[in-house]
């Protein structure tokens, strides 16, 4: 019996990853304790998720566990010892602004839950691959800091500049602004990296865009285009933050990021770091997106503007998945903005009005 261990299971991501490598016959263990709710309240909470996996999968077996216990993680991989042959780590803290208000339960999450994800794998199945769902906000604002062009509904790049195609992973992740939400993943980050490299492991961070698909509980602070859909969907007000609404995202569905997670198992390597997003494939502003949300929805959002910015965000952010592709050429983008857009609505409407 091969075993996946997936943590944030009921989450986008972690959802996305029980059904996949369940559908390819892996025996799924997911620890998830709903934090997200705890987060960012009542309608962020993942239970409906949850039950939809263990209704769906007799291969899903749930741990209502805090990645934070080390002794009951440490006993979770004790159990299955060397069965386990992946380990995808998604559950997290993701906010900015939530980060700033308990800045010990955001740390204690993201960087010190990963150690005990990483020792309890180094303990109990060394030879198993982990992979890490890390965040574009390992690089700070220093992307703000690139030549951006003002255009109609978004910024962008000079086309001359080396990171035209997109951001690389040779930027610095030093001596920027993160927030300290992107403080605490650059520390998950570099130790997932580090147990790569210090203890031969076959370990990757993979530094996300926007994440996004149908199964996004999208909330104001976390979950920019499900959010953004629920809003259009149930004429919620919205509120853009700052830059004018034309700040530039590269969006990844969920199915196209858990495909990606699929060739580094097929081949792993030691301590790999890659960016992935939407890339110059799926990316939009904020000013575009509403655009589509109304096509879809025909009606009119009802949104607002702040000119107070979000601390440390990007003004303009677009992967280069130029290195991903050349390790892993079978993989590439399925999915466009307009395309995720659309699913979200069509797979959530009737649940949202």
């Amino acid at each position: 019996m091969s075993v996946a261990i997936i943590t944030g299971s009921a989450g986008l991501i972690g959802s996305e990853a029980v059904r996949y490598f369940a559908n390819l016959g892996l025996h799924i263990v997911g620890i998830d304790n709903d934090m997200r709710k705890y987060f960012f309240g009542e309608d962020a909470s993942t239970e409906w998720n949850r039950k939809r996996l263990e209704s769906e999968f007799k291969e899903y077996e749930h741990y209502n566990v805090d990645i934070r216990d080390c002794p009951k993680i440490a006993d979770i991989f004790k159990h299955f010892g060397k069965n386990i042959s992946l380990i995808i780590h998604t559950a997290a803290q993701p906010s900015h602004d939530w980060a700033a208000s308990d800045p010990f339960s955001d740390f204690s999450v993201n960087a010190n839950g990963t150690l005990n994800m990483l020792q309890a794998t180094r303990e109990y199945c060394p030879e198993a691959v982990f992979i890490f769902t890390s965040t574009n906000k390992v690089y700070g604002d220093l992307p703000n800091y690139l030549p951006l062009v003002e255009q109609e509904k978004r910024w962008e790049i000079e086309a001359s500049h080396k990171y035209y195609p997109g951001i690389s992973e040779d930027m610095s992740i030093d001596q920027s602004k993160h927030s300290l939400f992107g403080a605490s993943k650059v520390a998950a980050d570099v130790l997932v990296q580090e147990y790569g490299r210090y203890f031969d492991m076959k370990t990757v961070s993979f530094r996300g865009g926007c994440l996004t698909g149908p199964n996004h509980s999208g909330t104001q602070l976390h979950g920019f285009l499900a959010y953004l859909m629920k809003c259009a969907i149930t004429s919620k007000p919205y509120t853009i933050f700052g830059y004018k609404g034309k700040q530039v995202r590269d969006n990844i569905h969920s199915s196209d990021l858990i495909s990606a997670f699929y060739e580094f198992y097929k081949n792993p390597s030691v301590g790999a770091v890659y960016n992935i997003g939407g890339g110059r494939e799926s990316n939009c502003s904020m000013l575009e997106a509403i655009d589509i949300c109304q096509e879809i929805t025909l009606k009119e959002m009802n949104y607002s503007y702040s000119d107070n910015n979000r601390i440390g965000d990007h003004i303009w952010y677009i992967s280069d998945l130029s290195k991903f592709k050349a390790h892993y050429p079978d993989w590439s983008i399925k999915y466009d903005v307009t395309q995720i857009l659309r699913e979200i609505y069509e797979y959530n409407v009737e649940r949202w009005i």
